[in-house]
Parts: structure tokens; C-alpha cells; sequence
């Protein structure tokens, strides 16, 4: 089975100097782990729910907020976001995607074409769809 058949689509992107406050937009108003980070419309990086939670004060959203704890949200994307993602194309075979998952530390694998652009994602989540 061929990646396009199971990747996700659309994807949801940021650039690399947006803030971790449009980062906690997404993940809060979204079901999903991870968003790729581009420049010019290309990837260069990947950021994880788990990256994001590491980079922002466990005191965001609660009563013991304060302005220093509020001010995390003000990091960059670049300075947390995974680069140099692996990545794999839209024709490559499903059993790709699971031979780099057992063979990296990833949770993702962006899907890109020729030029690096994004045109999908594929998490482990999705591989266990195939085995099922």
C-alpha cells in the first residue's frame, strides 16, 4: 500500500519565527501530535506536542500563571522544532514508513515531493492502521 493512501492531508504548518503562542493555538484547537515547520514552502523541521510542552511553563493556563511563565509562549519555533526531519514521498511503499520508525526515534514522518515541499504526514498511529 502505497503512503498517499494512508498520510494525512492537509497539513498544518508554521514557519520558523512564529511564536509558541500560534504553536498552542493549533495543538489546542486540533486532534492531532505534530506540524510541520517550513520556510519559503519547503520543510526544515518538525514540531511534537511532547517538543511544545517541553519549551512552555507547566503554569500556562492555570491560576498560578504569572508574566514571566506567560512570556514562553513567546519562544520561537526554530528554537525548539526538530530539524532535518526524515522523510519519506507520497509513492514510497507503507512498510517504508515502518522500517524508519523501527529504525529512528520518531513519531512522524513528513511526506514531501521532490522539491521538499509538504504534501503529507504519516505518524506510527497510522502504521498500526496497516497492520490491523
Amino acid at each position: 500500500m502505497r503512503i498517499e493512501k494512508i498520510m494525512t492531508t492537509p497539513i498544518v504548518s508554521v514557519e520558523m519565527d512564529d511564536t509558541l503562542e500560534k504553536v498552542k493555538e493549533i495543538f489546542d484547537n486540533a486532534r492531532f501530535h505534530h506540524i510541520l515547520v517550513v520556510e519559503s514552502d519547503l520543510l526544515v523541521g518538525v514540531i511534537s506536542d511532547k517538543d511544545y510542552y517541553k519549551a512552555i511553563s507547566p503554569n500556562i493556563n492555570t491560576l498560578a500563571e504569572t508574566t514571566h511563565d506567560a512570556a514562553s509562549l513567546n519562544k520561537k519555533v526554530h528554537q525548539i522544532m526538530s530539524r532535518k526531519p526524515v522523510t519519506l514521498s507520497s509513492d514510497n511503499d507503507a512498510y517504508d514508513a515502518i522500517d524508519v520508525f523501527k529504525k529512528n526515534d520518531i513519531s512522524c514522518i513528513p511526506v514531501v515531493d521532490k522539491a521538499r515541499r509538504p504534501v503529507g504526514i504519516i505518524s506510527w498511529r497510522d502504521t498500526l492502521k496497516i497492520i490491523a
